[in-house]
């Protein structure tokens, strides 16, 4: 149940901008990355799935939500992973091969290809 108060409606447009340039991967390319042992292999597991492989699974759902019709709580996610993928690309590694590395493996799961 979308939540369409004023207040919400401000978050969402505060969150908006950072959130289109956070998730840079399309609802099928990350539902195709979150089907791989790559995406499987990497992040903190709670429960036997990672935090960042649930997140990319909500992010899938968000990615097919219209803005109008987003809650508070899906607001709140979409923060939480404008956070995290800010975070984890200032952790860049420094050696040249980032394309294998466990440090883009984690950002895609969130929904960011660093390469793109």
């Amino acid at each position: 149940m979308a939540n369409t108060s004023g207040n919400q409606d401000s978050e969402v447009d505060e969150v908006w901008p950072d959130w289109e340039e956070a998730v840079n991967m399309t609802a099928s390319a990350l539902e195709k990355w979150l089907d791989t042992e790559e995406s499987k292999a990497v992040g903190q597991k709670e429960g036997g799935e990672s935090v960042g492989h649930r997140s990319g699974r909500r992010i899938v759902e968000l990615l097919g939500t219209r803005k109008a019709d987003l809650t508070d709580s899906d607001v709140a996610h979409m923060k939480k992973v404008v956070g995290y993928v800010h975070r984890h690309l200032a952790q860049r590694p420094a050696k040249e091969d980032v394309e294998h590395s466990k440090w883009r493996y984690s950002l895609m799961n969130w929904g960011h290809d660093p390469l793109k």
